[in-house]
């Protein structure tokens, strides 16, 4: 498989890890778009929100949404922050393999770009 976050999770490319468990993986986005702007990401291989599966997923998609919180809350933000997770081309998505966007330590406009 040639997927950029799967090659992250097995060790085969570096990142800068903030956090990880047995489920998911924390690290800094190499393109920040706020002074804290990590992601969150399943160690399982999901390429898209699509591809979730109730049965087997919903504990996983819960623990990425927890995981996101506490971590947005060591690292400062709080006051407030965001999670962006893109689905598919039209929605952003670059990488896929699911993914959840965390930014903080500033202020965040709506509607976004």
């Amino acid at each position: 498989m040639d997927c950029l976050f799967c090659k992250i999770v097995a060790g085969e490319i570096p990142a800068h890890k903030i956090y990880e468990d047995d489920q998911v993986i924390a690290f800094n986005d190499i393109a920040p778009q706020a002074p804290v702007h990590f992601l969150v990401i399943p160690r399982k291989h999901i390429a898209t929100l699509n591809d979730l599966s109730e049965e087997d997923d919903q504990a996983l998609a819960g623990h990425i949404l927890f995981t996101a919180q506490r971590l947005a809350v060591e690292q400062g933000c709080q006051d407030g922050f965001r999670v962006v997770m893109n689905c598919n081309d039209l929605g952003g998505q670059t990488v896929y393999h699911i993914h959840m966007h965390v930014l903080g330590q500033r202020q965040l406009h709506w509607p976004p770009g």
